[in-house]
Order: structure tokens, then sequence, then C-alpha cells
């Protein structure tokens, strides 16, 4: 009897039920800032018909949901020094704008995922987390954007915190029938193709290969798996395609074949590497010629080159905010930096504005409610060092070709 009262509480929400081995799944489809998403697994949870709770999270989301102060201790000058500058930068404008449509419904985004971690305590069900680390999907969507685009696709994250259209809540609710609010990283993006495999249908193949995981290895006979409702027509999909495997054993080994080569990180292309170091040797190339002509000329394109590659660093950095300090620093960085592959201009700005303006605990804190609104980017010390970072670089980036075009110009005229 309350099986089938669950059956019916279900009828008008987005839903798939499946059998493997002879357990249990049904795989309900919500809307992440959707409180009536929250409020239908508070009552399936509540039934008692599930012992297990799949959940569409990864480990270091489930930690920050849990432990929301875990951003204070983040090293910044370490994520700088590694490169991760741009993949923090997409995850705060990813996590501000859904945060700002979650704030027209006075609801927290992820609160179907908070209320299945709840709920599922409460009924003591066992919580798997089942989506692929987000650190790993943001860099196989980034290996998977030509080399022209992924500055436009950080640019395009960034734009995302300024959309300020009113959404209604019935429209959050109808996404239910169609896309999951993941493709918000799409709709600021010049070509969405490029980016659908990795954080689209890539996820809806690992959360099925999860859940079989979880078939395979756990003793829960019931499991409700909580996920966006974007991802459940693929989790449909390719769950049918291993219905026909019988025995666990065949159900773990194809699960973790399928996540292993899922959670594998792209191989890095040889050939992009190279191309900072052409442009380097083209660009001395350049000088030299220009000096060969004449010693005069050579001054001339070295002052072009200075001029406006420092300019527009500096005018990125000034963009951001920078302390004055800074933006001279960027003037007389960039013109250097663009000449050694090796470092950027955004990592020279970044460590002069950290020192002169060091973030202390507070800002940190703040971070994720500060970048939900767009004069909070410019006012906490972490988020304007990493858009000092990010303006910078780009300055640089456009003044090393405004500048390059410009002394072969010069060259040849």
């Amino acid at each position: 009897m309350e099986q089938q009262e669950t059956k019916d509480s279900l009828q008008d929400e987005p839903v798939y039920h499946h059998q493997l081995v002879g357990k249990s799944i049904t795989v309900l489809g919500t809307a992440h800032v959707s409180k009536a998403s929250a409020d239908k697994v508070k009552e399936l949870l509540a039934s008692g018909q599930y012992d297990g709770v799949a959940i569409e999270l990864c480990p270091s989301r489930y930690n920050s949901m849990i432990n929301p102060d875990s951003l204070a201790k983040m090293d910044l000058f370490q994520v700088f020094k590694e490169g991760k500058a741009s993949m923090v930068i997409a995850s705060l404008a990813l996590g501000a704008y859904q945060q700002k449509m979650a704030d027209e419904f006075g609801i927290e985004p992820g609160a179907e995922m908070r209320m299945a971690i709840e709920q599922a305590k409460e009924m003591k069900c066992e919580i798997h987390l089942i989506d692929r680390e987000i650190g790993t999907t943001l860099k196989r969507v980034y290996s998977n954007v030509p080399w022209w685009k992924k500055m436009g696709i950080v640019g395009g994250l960034l734009g995302s915190v300024f959309f300020n259209e009113k959404v209604s809540e019935e429209e959050v609710e109808r996404l239910k029938e169609g896309d999951i609010l993941e493709t918000t990283f799409a709709q600021f993006a010049e070509e969405a193709k490029e980016l659908f495999g990795p954080l689209i249908d890539e996820r809806d193949q690992y959360m099925a290969a999860r859940i079989e995981q979880v078939v395979a290895d756990s003793d829960n006979q019931s499991i409700l798996a909580v996920v966006g409702a974007g991802h459940l027509k693929g989790i449909e999909s390719y769950l049918a395609q291993d219905e026909q495997i019988d025995i666990i054993a065949g159900l773990h080994s194809n699960a973790q074949q399928k996540i292993d080569q899922l959670d594998a990180l792209p191989e890095k292309s040889i050939w992009p590497k190279f191309i900072p170091w052409m442009i380097v040797a083209i660009l001395l190339t350049g000088f030299a010629i220009g000096f060969n002509k004449s010693t005069d000329l050579g001054i001339q394109l070295i002052i072009y080159w200075v001029l406006i590659n420092g300019s527009l660093s500096a005018l990125g950095a000034a963009i951001a905010k920078a302390h004055p300090l800074t933006v001279v620093g960027a003037f007389f960085a960039a013109p250097l930096t663009s000449l050694n592959p090796t470092i950027g201009a955004g990592m020279v700005t970044a460590a002069i504005e950290l020192y002169l303006r060091k973030p202390n605990v507070g800002d940190f804190s703040d971070l994720k409610k500060d970048t939900t609104h767009v004069s909070g980017w410019w006012k906490n010390k972490v988020a304007r060092t990493l858009l000092v970072f990010f303006f910078s670089t780009l300055g640089s980036a456009i003044g090393t070709y405004v500048a390059g075009f410009l002394i072969f110009e010069k060259i040849m005229g």
C-alpha cells in the first residue's frame, strides 16, 4: 500500500524506475533551486520506502556543503602558482549565478541535496555520492574547448554574474522537462556543443555507473537517486544499456571500468605548448629585423611593444580596481612576461596584489556570498585578486597580438 502511495505521489514528477540484479532504483529529477523539489525529496524519504540515497554531489561539493568554511583554508598564492585560478573563478561564477537565482525564491541552491542528506541521516539511510569530482569535470570541459576559446569560456562565466533577468519559480519548475541549471555554463559560451560532452553526457554516464556500483557494492535494496532533471533521460538511457547484467560481480566490473575511464584526466596536447614560444620567436625576429633596418626603427618597435602590452595589462588591473602599485607592476611586468611563456602577467600582478592587500579570514568566509553581487567581486579581497589576475592576463594577451601586428606592419611598411 505504501509503495503504491509513493508511486502515486511521483506521477507528476520527472522520475525513472529501474530494477538491477533484483534491487529497486528510483531516479528523481529535480530543479536545484526549487522549493517544490526539496519538499518532494523530503516526502519520499519520509515514506520509509528507501534504505539508500544517491545524490548528485561529488566529495568536494559535499564537503563544501556540510562545511561552508572550507574556502577559508584555500591557499590563494598556491592557486595562482599551480595555474588553478581560472578553475576557481569558473566555480565561483557558476555558484554565484545559481545563488542569484535561488535568492529570488528564498531557498538555498542545492536545497534538495541538503534535504536528501538531512532526511537520509534522520531515516538512517546510507548516503552515496554519485557525481564526478567537479575539478575533473571542469578540466575535461576546459580541454574539450579549442585553445582560442578558453579565455572566452571563463569570461562568459564571469558575465553570468551580471545576468539580471528575473526568473519565476514556475519557469524553474519547467526546467524539469528539459535541461538542468548546469547548462548555464553553456548559456554564456559561444559554442555549447564543445561543452555538452564533458559537462552533461559524461556525467550522465558517470552517475549511471555510480548507481550501478552502489547497487553492486551496498546492501541497499531500494535506492532513491536525487539528480538534476536534465540528467534524467541520459541516466535512464545508460542504465537501460546494462539491464541485462544479472550478476553483481559483472555489474561491479562494468561500472568500475566506466568510472575509471571517465575519471581519467585528458592527455594534454603537446603542440599548444609550443605556440607561446613560437610567438616569442616571431616577435624577437621582428625586433631583430627592425634593428637591422635601423636602430631608430628597432627602438621604436620596442617602445610600441612596451607601451601597448604594458598599458593594456595595466588597464586590466585598473578595471579590477587593483592597488595603484599593482597597476604600475602590470605595466612593467606584461612586456617582459609576454616574452617568457613560463610566467604570465597575471601571476605577477596577483602576487603584488596579495602582498599589498592580503585577504583576511572574513574575505574567505564571505567569498561565496560576496560573489553573488557584481560589487562583491571588487569588494572582497579574494575575488578582487582573482579579477586582477584575469583582467591583467587578458590585457597582456590582447596587447601581445595588437603590438605584434603593429610591429610587423611597421617592418613591412
